[in-house]
């Protein structure tokens, strides 16, 4: 009986259910017949705009991918050329080709089919705003400015909108793709070569881009007159825009000569000068242009003195600010290295490390500075007192992390520029604008280069030969630089003809002038297959000319040396003196806690990296075998027996020597001592010393 209530109770409850499943059913369906068409549009729109969304994320996608296998298709051809020694192309020339080409089909070989729910509607207003609230059937809808549109182009909106996809905005250049190039350069910087060139390098850098600057402004506002004259000109194209044109065309960039006169291995004077121009006139090309569009002089007068000030106020504020701040950064990535002991997780060091490093960039424009200084002195600062603190796993990776995003980051910018000689939408090329650009770029060089060199030579001891001026005129290529600050405002008519013909000069510079390197260092004769570690020997014989470094050295950078080693380098690092044997007495307690313990281990060091730069007043003592050999800082030396054995300078004399070619650098004198066991000992020092 129990069984049979508990079976119709189930029956029941089952009944119950169904009942109100089938309510449910009729409710939901009422509902649905009862909404509105507005709803149904609605869900409809939604439906489409997913469609589109996910249209678009693929497209993002399918561009990204053109430049990875532009990046992939440069890194096999370089193999190639290397492998087959074929240098008369380099791997930018070489991108920019595949750039050209891969431009070429999406402009001409690739059509998108045109929506038809694309709607042209007219609006009159007297200005084009960045963003535009439209009411659609009571919804309101914001739609971004992307830019202006011919009106032979309306009926392309399609392909316009699929060229517009693979240009980026410029602030990507600026903010991630030209960071790690310029902190590349400063990090990599070979400062034994650079600051004995130092005053060499600061002239062309500073001076000579400031006259380069002014002759290509000048001659191209002549050429812009002219223009005017005889109806070339269809917008407006002022002074400020000629010199503007001249400063960004005044930043060199020879990656591509640089790069074969590192194969080759070229004399390492002219690859220091030429290497220190591009990074430092790269810094001030930026800082002029700045301070060029921030001329701004009242009315109609062309020239203005308080304007004038103004500008070269701001050019010297802005590059000291960012230089003291790159400085900074580079400081306090220093101590942070030295008193933590982030050197026991070599991952959190290097990512520290990296994060610091780029944060300059990002620091200094935000501060309205300029990054490219600050991130450069930044680079300098990590390589002189960073690198030291830092373990050798995060040496390495250092290294070699800033060496990969230095590659890639430049052949992206060359595989680039290619692709925006087709794509870029704004072009305006002007033959008679465009035959000016190539004259005035080519007199501007020439007016930084000789005139200086010449100048420079009146105080140098190791002349700037011609055949070294010819080579650096001729390799003033224009690149990566250029283009950022080209493509960084193209929103007038004079600034879009500046960057197309900025484009056409950067393609001439590096396919032409790059592509003839080998050809023009054969033609001037210039040594190469120069060890960069054993350049100028010169042979110790009795009445020979010996050079001394510490003539050469400017008084300036001797004090900074002594300053820098005694002082600074104890306090960032874990190298040099310690600070109790350099601070009075009286600082003490601060000197010990300044000073690490391993700076106590490395006392008895031998040098520091920039050792070779400046000669001591006092004698240099060096003991080898049975030969004592004694150089002073008049240049005069002697040889003789045992005599001298200090046993700081004998260990680090050892350990000096087993390095690759046994070659000891120690303040201006250069030592090269044969290791083979099968040669005797020392009979004719003045046959086996080479200075």
């Amino acid at each position: 009986m129990v069984f049979k209530l508990t079976i119709n109770s189930a029956r029941r409850v089952t009944r119950t259910l169904w009942l109100l499943v089938l309510v449910s059913l009729s409710v939901s369906i009422c509902v649905c017949r009862a909404s509105s068409p507005q709803e149904e549009d609605s869900a409809m729109e939604n439906i489409v705009t997913e469609k589109r969304a996910e249209e678009s994320h693929r497209q993002d996608s399918a561009d990204l991918l053109i430049f990875i296998m532009l990046l992939t298709l440069t890194i096999l051809t370089i193999w190639l050329f290397k492998h087959r020694r074929f240098r008369f192309l380099h791997e930018t020339g070489l991108a920019m080709i595949y750039g050209v080409l891969v431009g070429v089909v999406l402009r001409y070989g690739i059509h998108v089919p045109r929506d038809i729910s694309n709607v042209t509607m007219s609006c009159h207003v007297n200005a084009s705003p960045p963003s535009l609230l439209v009411n659609v059937s009571g919804k309101f809808y914001e739609y971004t400015l992307k830019g202006e549109i011919g009106a032979n182009e309306v009926n392309d909106i399609q392909d316009n909108e699929m060229l517009r996809k693979v240009t980026f905005d410029p602030e990507v250049f600026f903010n991630i793709l030209l960071p790690p190039i310029i902190f590349h350069a400063g990090y990599s910087l070979k400062r034994r070569h650079f600051f004995r060139n130092m005053g060499s390098i600061l002239a062309y850098a500073f001076l000579g881009t400031v006259v380069s600057c002014f002759v290509i402004g000048l001659l191209m506002y002549g050429c812009v007159v002219l223009m005017k004259q005889v109806g070339q000109l269809a917008g407006d194209f002022f002074f400020t825009d000629c010199l503007f044109f001249g400063a960004i065309v005044s930043a060199t960039d020879p990656v591509t000569v640089l790069a074969i006169f590192n194969e080759l291995e070229v004399d390492v004077d002219l690859y220091a000068l030429l290497f220190g121009e591009s990074v430092l006139n790269d810094a001030v090309a930026v800082v002029l242009s700045s301070s060029i569009v921030a001329y701004q002089p009242q009315g109609d007068n062309t020239f203005e003195v308080m304007a004038l000030l103004k500008s070269l106020g701001m050019f010297l504020g802005v590059f000291s600010g960012s230089f003291a701040l790159g400085v900074a950064t580079g400081v306090v990535t220093a101590l942070v290295t030295k008193f933590t002991k982030l050197r026991d997780f070599p991952l959190l060091e290097t990512a520290l490390f990296f994060l610091m490093s780029w944060s300059t960039f990002l620091l200094a424009e935000a501060c309205g500075f300029t990054g490219v200084v600050a991130v450069l002195f930044c680079g300098i600062t990590q390589a002189h007192y960073t690198f030291n603190n830092l373990s050798p796993d995060s040496q390495d990776r250092t290294k070699q992390l800033f060496e990969l995003l230095n590659f890639l980051a430049e052949n992206f910018i060359f595989s680039y520029m290619g692709l925006t000689l087709f794509t870029f939408q704004s072009h305006v090329f002007n033959p008679m604008f465009i035959v000016g650009a190539f004259v005035a770029v080519f007199l501007g060089r020439a007016a930084n280069i000789y005139p200086l060199s010449f100048l420079l030579n009146l105080g140098r001891r190791n002349k700037i030969r011609s055949n070294f001026q010819h080579m650096m005129m001729f390799a003033g290529l224009r690149g990566a630089m250029t283009f950022a600050l080209s493509i960084r405002d193209t929103a007038t008519y004079a600034r879009q003809m500046m960057f197309s013909t900025t484009l056409l000069v950067v393609f001439f510079t590096v396919w032409v002038c790059g592509g003839g390197t080998t050809q023009m260092l054969s033609c001037q004769r210039i040594r190469v297959g120069v060890d960069s570690d054993q350049d100028n020997p010169v042979s110790i014989t009795e009445g020979s000319e010996r050079r001394s470094t510490k003539q050469e050295s400017a008084w300036l950078f001797r004090i900074w040396y002594n300053f820098d080693h005694n002082y600074l380098k104890p306090i960032l690092t874990h190298s040099g003196p310690p600070l109790t044997a350099t601070l009075p007495p009286c600082c003490g307690p601060l000197a010990r806690f300044l000073t690490s313990p391993q700076a106590y281990e490395n006392e008895c060091q031998l040098k520091d990296d920039d050792s070779d730069l400046i000669l001591s007043d006092g004698d240099l003592n060096l003991t080898y075998g049975d030969i004592t050999v004694s150089t002073d800082a008049s240049g005069s030396h002697t040889s003789g027996g045992p005599a001298f054995a200090g046993a700081a300078i004998s260990d680090d004399l050892d350990r000096e020597l087993t390095c690759g070619d046994h070659e000891l650098v120690m303040r201006g004198t250069r030592l090269v001592l044969p290791m083979d066991d099968s040669d005797p000992p020392f009979t004719d020092p003045h046959h086996r010393l080479r200075m």
